[in-house]
């Protein structure tokens, strides 16, 4: 059973992961991969919801946490994307690029998990 919440909460999270990150690009052209860091920081504060609100053995942390997150977070297209702008010779921005997405994703699931405890334990 948890194998199917975590497909269903990726059913979910894929999808709008690849249209929120396409919207954010047509709105914002510059090199600077925004789409990619507000899905990540999205998904780290879900995540820390998640964290914060339910044990990480239940379905529904298999849903949100492993399924919905996972799939709507992509460390992978990060570290790709850092890559191509360090080979585009756009080093300043890679920098503030991986600085940013750290510490906004730590941050957010950091918030995530106090409005979790403090909401729902």
């Amino acid at each position: 059973m948890t194998v199917l919440f975590v497909a269903l909460g990726a059913a979910v999270g894929a999808p709008l992961r690849y249209l929120t990150g396409r919207a954010v690009q047509r709105l914002y052209r510059g090199h600077f991969p925004a789409g990619t860091l507000i899905v990540n920081v999205v998904g780290s504060f879900v995540l820390g919801l998640a964290a914060g609100g339910t044990a990480p053995t239940t379905g529904v942390f298999a849903l949100v946490g492993t399924g919905f997150c996972g799939a709507l977070s992509t460390y992978s297209t990060f570290g790709y994307e850092t890559v191509r702008l360090l080979e585009q010779r756009l080093t300043r921005t890679a920098i503030a690029y991986a600085a940013v997405s750290v510490a906004a994703g730590l941050g957010a699931a950091a918030a995530g998990v106090a409005i979790g405890l403090t909401v729902w334990r």
